[in-house]
């Protein structure tokens, strides 16, 4: 389609009014502008400056830092803090600075801040009233000299005003010096400040980092030290199992496989542990025995630092040596069961662990060591199992005796602590070390590593495992160094940034008062200036309008009066081509008047109740002579769920709809088709099998495989992404009114496409895609943009999607109101009588293209024909012969073919099938009248069509009400042709023949024509050149039943003699109430504003002054009957 489009947006220029109202209010009152400018600057200030630093003194007066102001300072720091108690927080080490030091430090820095941030405020107040106060009496005394003067005229205003500039200047200049002084005090008042506040801050980072490592380190150790304290207790709860049933039952309820099957299954509730075993006591006087029940004798351990997770064969191992007493591993977990038989009293930590553990009935841990099968530091927990209860007193020699077992866990405590870290989410941050100082001089480092980083801040946590003769402790550091103070760095800077900035406004505000003074003398001449250029436009749009169409009017009237004399055919081409183009040069007139228009912002939209269906008939109308010389499809549709009758501005609407269509058929080439398309707007936003077929079809049209589901067949663009950038598109957030309505008009086409570079500029006028373009496809490059402006008068939005050499689509949205049939023009029965005739036929269409039989079966439904639609003849002929042998069915009255089905199936065979079928039942059926549809079709070949008798006649594409009901009025009534399309002409010859009317204009040639085209019509027409003399035949009485009144008249112009004319009328119409005078009828004559003047104000002026209607010209046939019919019909 043609360019001149983009999606959405102004066309970059402001209507006049809109830039003459930015001039008046910059205007009212030249010295009153500054001083209010001045005002508000500075109160603004205050206002901020004061909330800010009174929010500061807050903030630094409570102890806590708990302000709103500053309050998310606090989450600045290095880390968040952890929510502890006070009691869980442990003192810091001896590298760090304790907190309380912290708070002395923040305490005395505080007063100082107070105090600095009281006096740089009351510095700023005081600034700040006394400028206020000097501003005013200079301001005060300069508005009193101006309104004391009297108003002289313009020119002496300005020279009073020019010679008043200089000493203005000098003294705003004289009182800024004590001004910049005050602002210097404020600066350094506010440097003071800032770094007060950068101290503050830095130390609260310090101390909430040092807080922040606490909590992350206490936090990790009461982790670490609750898992093992849990794993503990799943041990404890072991030894207490195996007291009860090993020791407790006799015979034992345990033997090595029951232990190895319950600690395998409990072996979750034990995570960290490598293992579980227990060893008997045996004396030296049981191991005989001992070893009998057992079947093996107690093994010897190679080495004595060994543990329970040693991966060593038993079997290769010497017997125990003698000893007096011996703890051998009955039972074991089975990821330790080589370890079965072993004597742990000879490995040196596990007999100290054995012998602790018995003395104290507590569990014991050993030292930290090397587990061999993970390599990684562990300890061994030993509990020992008693034959009875003890009693809580009791002594280590009672326990001792008493001990019959020990059962025993290790622990790898490098996967615990890794197990305590995975679960939170800032282990990354900080660096944990766990040390057993049981011996402070030789620590062991349980966990991580000893090289690390210093930044500048420890932590240690202690550790209890339960074991009270084993110390260990926790030391966490920070993983990195502590970055720089950056709450402390913003918030002093953005203190001092905020002076600064404050103190370049002041003074650059006041630099400014003097400039602006003089600027408003200018800006007074330039409101002047813009007042006049205002009115000079008005004048010139009016001008321009009258003077161009006034001789365009005598040129086309000529010349339709000499195509109605006899003339040849040479001479009848020449003068229609002159009528033409005549024709085209009012329409690009029309078109930069409208530009015109709407940049003053003076374009409006009537409201009037229109047939939609009736206005895109004429539109196609327009264009089926260019359509069928580039042999393009051109078809419209519109859903059945859209009202028959809108209320809107038809003109306007057909304009916009005639501008995309009309660029269709300019930059479509040959072939192809163009398709318009109107839906409501909701049924865009409904899910798809609540669609039309059309738009359900035309939805998946780009996903048919083997052949394009479209009009014509040719590749198409998603129409759907010419509407998806629309803001409101239907629902009832975007209508208010439930009388509203929102129609989305779709025009695609098949077309060159538009270059990507072009779409920026698509509606913008006077543009278009390439300069070549103007010079092969012609136009002016408006025709986009006058759409764009009135789609958004009406409410709506327009977009468009555009491949090149694919084609475009260019969719719009309007806001209209329904409306009812009676508010139509009485005209509209006159096809209803012919169209009723058809009602109740029935109809079959033959098309091979869904969307194309849709199409078809439209412009059938509105002649009350119903339609079924078949894809090829052959599915036509089964279609037949079932219609014809069930009764219950209404006969099928005509067949529709597509020309595409035509050419490329016989139909010979449908025509056989229905002659035979008929033949067959007699003859109470008649013969289906069969049209053929084509796009475009010579004069020779329909004749050799029609000579076959192949089909009835031929439609030719685009169908529209009119030819459909002509055609099948003819074909239906054996050749008697009714001429409908000729029922507007006859029909104004009825209304105006024997009507005097009278013609009232100043130019001879606008009166010849005038007087020509109404005498055409059977009219007794009257001329007259003057207003006055208007006046005085239409002075009642008169015998005039109407009157065309040219506005622009020497002396006395329509306007005026119209109000003359009413108001003798109204004088009449006083004296027949009151009696004096008696009439057999009045004489209000209807009198219609005949001018080239298409300005909407001028159409408002002739409403006032009393005309009843309004005639552009040049006027035609269907403006003359639309101005006309109203006063006659009636009559």
């Amino acid at each position: 389609m043609s360019l001149n489009n983009n999606h959405s947006g102004s066309n970059g220029k402001y209507p006049t009014n809109f830039k003459m109202k930015k001039v008046k209010d910059q205007m009212n009152g030249s010295s009153g502008s500054v001083w209010k400018w001045k005002m508000f600057l500075q109160l603004v200030v205050v206002i901020g400056l004061s909330w800010f630093i009174y929010g500061l003194n807050g903030w630094l007066s409570k102890s806590q830092n708990k302000s709103l102001l500053f309050g998310d300072f606090k989450n600045l720091g290095y880390f968040k803090p952890f929510d502890f108690a006070q009691h869980q927080v442990h003192s810091l080490s001896d590298q760090g600075t304790s907190v309380q030091a912290d708070d002395n430090n923040e305490d005395g820095c505080r007063p100082n801040c107070f105090w600095s941030t009281k006096i740089c405020w009351w510095v700023l107040l005081g600034l700040m009233v006394m400028s206020l106060r000097i501003s005013c009496f200079r301001f005060s005394k300069r508005s009193n000299q101006q309104y004391t003067l009297a108003q002289p005229q313009q020119l002496q205003q300005e020279q009073l005003m020019q010679h008043k500039l200089p000493l203005l200047i000098g003294s705003a200049k004289t009182n800024t010096k004590w001004q910049k002084k005050l602002l210097f005090l404020f600066v350094v008042g506010m440097m003071i400040v800032s770094m007060c506040i950068f101290y503050h801050f830095y130390q609260d980072t310090v101390f909430r980092r040092r807080e922040t490592l606490a909590n992350m380190c206490d936090e990790r150790a009461r982790m670490l030290q609750d898992s093992f304290n849990v794993g503990m207790n799943h041990v404890h709860a072991l030894a207490v199992l195996v007291s009860t049933f090993h020791h407790g039952k006799n015979p034992s309820a345990m033997d090595q496989k029951t232990f190895e099957e319950y600690t395998e299954r409990t072996a979750f509730e034990r995570p960290l542990t490598s293992g579980v075993a227990y060893a008997l006591k045996v004396t030296h006087s049981e191991r005989e025995q001992f070893e009998k029940r057992q079947g093996w004798t107690i093994k010897k351990m190679k080495h004595g630092d060994q543990t329970l997770v040693q991966d060593f064969d038993p079997a290769k191992m010497d017997p125990a040596p003698v000893q007096d007493e011996y703890a051998p591993v009955i039972f074991c977990q089975r990821t330790v069961a080589h370890i079965v038989s072993i004597d742990m009293m000879l490995g040196k930590e596990d007999r100290d662990n054995i012998l602790r553990a018995r003395a104290t009935g507590k569990g014991v841990l050993t030292s930290p060591f090397k587990l061999l099968k993970s390599n990684h530091l562990g300890v061994v927990l030993t509990f020992a199992i008693y034959d009875h209860e003890l009693p809580p007193d009791a002594t280590p020699e009672q326990r001792i005796s008493a001990t019959v077992g020990y059962l025993g866990a290790s622990y790898d405590l490098r996967s615990l602590v890794e197990k305590i870290l995975q679960q939170l989410a800032s282990k990354q941050t900080i660096v944990v070390n766990v040390y057993d100082t049981t011996n402070s001089s030789a620590t062991i480092n349980m966990y991580g590593t000893d090289d690390v980083i210093d930044t500048g801040f420890l932590h240690v946590s202690s550790l209890d495992f339960g074991d009270p003769t084993r110390n260990h402790e926790m030391h966490c550091r920070f993983k990195n160094r502590p970055p720089p103070p950056w709450t402390a760095i913003l918030s002093a800077g953005g203190v001092m940034t905020i002076s600064l900035l404050v103190s370049h406004i002041l003074h650059a505000a006041i630099n400014r008062i003097v400039r602006v003074t003089e600027d408003c003398q200018k800006m007074t001449v330039l409101k002047a200036r813009a007042e006049a250029a205002d009115v000079a436009k008005s004048q010139f749009l009016a001008t321009v309008s009258h003077e161009i169409r006034t001789p365009m009017n005598g040129v086309l009237g000529m010349l339709q009066m000499l195509m109605d004399t006899d003339l040849d055919a040479d001479q009848i081409d020449y003068a229609q081509t002159a009528h033409a183009s005549g024709k085209d040069l009012i329409s690009i007139i029309n078109e930069v008047l409208d530009q015109a228009k709407i940049e003053s912002g003076r374009l409006e939209l009537e409201a009037v109740p229109f047939d939609l269906r009736t206005i895109l008939d004429r539109v196609v109308s327009l264009f089926s002579g260019k359509c069928r010389e580039k042999q393009i499809e051109l078809a419209v549709y519109v859903s059945n769920k859209v009202p028959e009758i809108l209320v809107g501005d038809p003109g306007r609407f057909r304009q916009i709809i005639t501008n995309l269509v009309g660029n269709s058929v300019k930059f479509t080439n040959d072939k192809g088709h163009i398709f318009v398309s109107v839906h409501l707007a909701d049924e865009v936003r409904a899910p798809s099998d609540m669609m039309d077929d059309v738009l359900r079809q035309g939805l998946n049209s780009l996903k048919d495989g083997s052949e394009r589901n479209t009009l014509s067949g040719y590749q198409i663009v998603d129409r759907w992404k010419s509407w998806e950038n629309f803001k409101q598109l239907g629902g009832k957030e975007s209508i208010e009114s439930s009388e509203l309505i929102k129609l989305i008009v779709s025009v695609e086409d098949t077309g060159e496409g538009i270059p990507q570079e072009a779409h920026s500029r698509i509606f913008t006028p006077f543009m278009q895609a390439d300069s070549s373009t103007s010079r092969h496809h012609g136009g002016t490059g408006i025709g986009l943009s006058i759409s764009k402006c009135l789609v958004e008068l009406m409410g709506g939005e327009i977009g468009f999607v555009s491949k090149r050499n694919v084609g475009s689509t260019f969719s719009f949205t309007a806001v209209l109101m329904r409306g009812e049939l009676e508010s139509l023009d009485p005209k509209r029965h006159i096809h209803e009588t012919s169209i009723s005739e058809l009602k109740g036929l029935r109809a079959l269409v033959i098309d091979k293209r869904s969307i194309r039989a849709e199409v078809t079966r439209y412009h059938l439904h509105r002649l009350g024909i119903s339609v079924d639609t078949v894809s090829s003849l052959q599915s036509a002929s089964s279609f037949v012969s079932d219609n014809l042998n069930t009764s219950a069915l209404a006969p099928l009255s005509m067949i529709l073919i597509d020309m595409e089905v035509w050419e490329n199936e016989p139909v010979i065979e449908i025509r056989r099938v229905l002659q035979d079928a008929i033949s067959s039942k007699g003859s109470s059926y008649r013969m289906p009248k069969i049209f053929l549809l084509a796009t475009s079709m010579s004069t020779v070949e329909r004749s050799e069509l029609k000579s076959s008798h192949l089909v009835d006649d031929i439609l030719t594409k685009p169908l529209r009400l009119s030819v459909l009901t002509g055609c099948f009025h003819e074909a239906f009534a054996n050749g008697r042709k009714r001429q409908l399309n000729r029922v507007k002409p006859a029909n104004l010859g009825n209304l105006l023949k024997g009507k005097h009317i009278l013609v009232v204009d100043d130019n001879g040639v606008n009166r010849k024509v005038a007087e020509g085209a109404l005498k055409k019509y059977g009219a007794v027409v009257t001329c007259v050149d003057s207003g006055k003399a208007a006046v005085a035949k239409l002075t009642p009485p008169h015998s005039f039943d109407a009157c065309f009144m040219d506005l622009q008249m020497p002396e006395m112009d329509g306007f005026e003699a119209t109000r003359q004319i009413r108001e003798k009328e109204k004088e009449l119409s006083k004296k027949l109430k009151s009696g004096e005078v008696s009439m057999e009828s009045t004489c209000n004559a209807p009198i219609l504003a005949m001018t080239a003047d298409v300005i909407q104000a001028t159409n408002e002026e002739c409403v006032k002054c009393g005309m009843n209607g309004y005639v552009s010209k040049p006027f035609e046939e269907e403006q003359l009957y639309s101005a006309v019919a109203c006063f006659f019909e009636s009559r």
